[in-house]
């Protein structure tokens, strides 16, 4: 009985100026030896305590706000996944932990458990997450992470499910959404259109979302010099951007085989009807090249 006691004594430690309970003895184990990776003794104390929350709760957190899951997918350690998951422990913001991590084997079994367990009508994890408790702000979706980390396998993984990066309202726009959100907070307003935009000058998302990466990246940079002259705090941050989509422009030309490859590249017209496509042959119209003047494509 004083076993069992001492098993259900929770800490108390302060957070914010309140009192909040704190971590049993036996989950401050069942964490550590999640942290370890001890599969076997993590599954025989599921067993012996799941039905008494009281005593473990599998998805507690430590002081850090890791949960056992997020601590398995930081270790890169896939069996003790599958047994957390086998246990149904709260997947939370887990997809965001294992995209930041670059590791993609957890993010193809957390997609699939939650394909497993997904109720018709409710939105998936990549359209929107409940981050009460994130370590990530409320702007970061799994996409735009992923496009961050510039991560080719993950952004494949995700567009092929149907998830999407929506535009950047402009910088002037006064619909409800952004009126509210510059009044809440002006800075992480700025911050969240950063975000988006560093996913959209991703070189691996213009490639598996653009028809023409060329012209996108020539677009895509013209707006980023436009917004280097409105958010003028915020000039290095979208210069870099600008200048980082304009190198992608450039090394697609670097992936030329021959000169008849760069030539077809170099004289492509988007706006040409399928008759006046250019053929190798015939005189040389450079429209790439015009364009990269129109948009100032320097490089």
């Amino acid at each position: 009985m004083k076993a069992a006691e001492e098993g259900t004594a929770r800490e108390i430690r302060m957070e914010g100026g309140e009192q909040v309970l704190g971590l049993t003895p036996v989950e401050k184990k069942f964490l550590l030896l999640a942290e370890r990776g001890d599969c076997a003794t993590v599954r025989n104390l599921l067993d012996q305590y799941k039905d008494q929350p009281e005593i473990l709760d599998i998805n507690c957190v430590d002081p850090l706000n890791r949960s056992a899951l997020i601590a398995a997918i930081e270790n890169e350690n896939m069996d003790l996944i599958r047994i957390l998951l086998e246990y149904n422990i709260q997947v939370k913001d887990s997809l965001l932990h294992a995209i930041k991590e670059e590791y993609v084997e957890a993010v193809e079994v957390l997609l699939e458990w939650e394909e497993s367990i997904h109720v018709p009508g409710e939105p998936y994890s990549w359209e929107a997450l409940d981050r009460s408790s994130s370590n990530f702000t409320p702007d970061i979706t799994p996409l735009i992470l992923a496009a961050h980390m510039n991560n080719y396998e993950i952004l494949k993984i995700l567009l092929d499910r149907g998830a999407s990066l929506p535009i950047p309202h402009d910088i002037r726009c006064a619909c409800d959404e952004c009126v509210q959100s510059r009044e809440q907070d002006s800075l992480r307003h700025s911050q969240s259109r950063i975000n988006a935009y560093r996913a959209l000058s991703s070189s691996s998302l213009i490639a598996l979302s653009s028809r023409d990466p060329i012209l996108t990246a020539f677009k895509l940079s013209w707006e980023l010099r436009r917004m280097s002259r409105l958010e003028t705090e915020f000039r290095a941050e979208y210069n870099d951007m600008r200048e980082q989509c304009q190198v992608f422009a450039t090394s697609l030309l670097d992936h030329a085989r021959t000169s008849m490859e760069l030539e077809i590249m170099l004289n492509y017209d988007p706006e040409a009807g399928p008759g006046d496509v250019w053929q190798p042959g015939e005189r040389q119209t450079l429209e790439r090249l015009k364009l990269a003047i129109k948009f100032k494509q320097k490089k």
